[in-house]
């Protein structure tokens, strides 16, 4: 079976825990060169020794430009090249209905959920028209980002950004042969959603009756990644269940 990353060199931001690890596993296991860009060095430094030389990590906030740069940098030091690159580092804020949302998860949130995506597509985006790449810009939203809900405002609205973002960076790149992309994950198996009842979630909400899995997401991005869509740019692609499609029939959530 023909692997549609392989050679190409990546960086998956975030790529040490949850929907990045398993990114940054199926790209390595497809042939790709990765490193691994992340805050937290311990599981990234761990994730790097378990796959071998493939692998390299960069500790990396992406609210930091400067660091988003360094990591670029790096990539191509290490593996003589850029290909890929995932912006996947996210975080959500606390769990605080509008009216008593004092907002000081907005900065934060804003600084690695929009301005980091941001930032790694354009320093990406610099590195492979400088090199003549026809690259592949993957960014991480969310149904969150689609679907208006309560609570989590600054995180709904940096990923509606992302959404936003990607396909007016998708217009401008296209002259460049670079693509860029969004996969919007939902309801996901991950430390992050453990708080939540998963269960009913899937059961009231999705179509599908199945709970997604971060190798689920993964799959998306291969696919968005790698040749296979080389004729695809500007897209939002929801990993979820059919929850953005709407609500399963009454009879499904019992």
């Amino acid at each position: 079976m023909a692997r549609h990353v392989a050679g190409k060199v990546a960086i998956v931001t975030g790529g040490a825990n949850g929907i990045g690890r398993a990114i940054v596993e199926l790209l390595v296991a497809e042939g790709a060169q990765v490193v691994i860009a992340d805050i937290d060095a311990p599981a990234g430094e761990q994730l790097m020794a378990g796959l071998g030389p493939s692998c390299s990590f960069c500790p990396t906030d992406v609210a930091d430009v400067d660091q988003v740069q360094e990591v670029i940098d790096f990539a191509v030091t290490r593996f003589s090249a850029l290909h890929i690159m995932v912006n996947n580092a996210g975080i959500s804020g606390a769990f605080r209905r509008l009216l008593k949302d004092d907002l000081r998860d907005f900065p934060r949130v804003m600084g690695v959920d929009l301005f980091g995506v941001i930032a790694g597509t354009q320093r990406a985006a610099r590195r492979m028209v400088d090199s003549g790449v026809e690259g592949s810009i993957v960014n991480i939203a969310s149904i969150a980002g689609i679907n208006a809900g309560p609570s989590f405002m600054p995180y709904r609205a940096a990923k509606a950004g992302v959404i936003h973002f990607s396909k007016s960076a998708a217009l401008e790149l296209a002259e460049h042969e670079i693509r860029v992309n969004c996969v919007a994950p939902g309801n996901i198996s991950t430390g992050i959603n453990a708080a939540f009842d998963t269960a009913g979630i899937v059961r009231d909400r999705q179509p599908l009756q199945r709970l997604g899995s971060p190798e689920d997401v993964a799959q998306a991005v291969l696919y968005l990644a790698g040749d296979q869509s080389a004729q695809v740019t500007g897209i939002v692609l929801p990993v979820d269940g059919g929850a953005t499609t709407g609500r399963p029939p009454p009879a499904a959530r019992h």
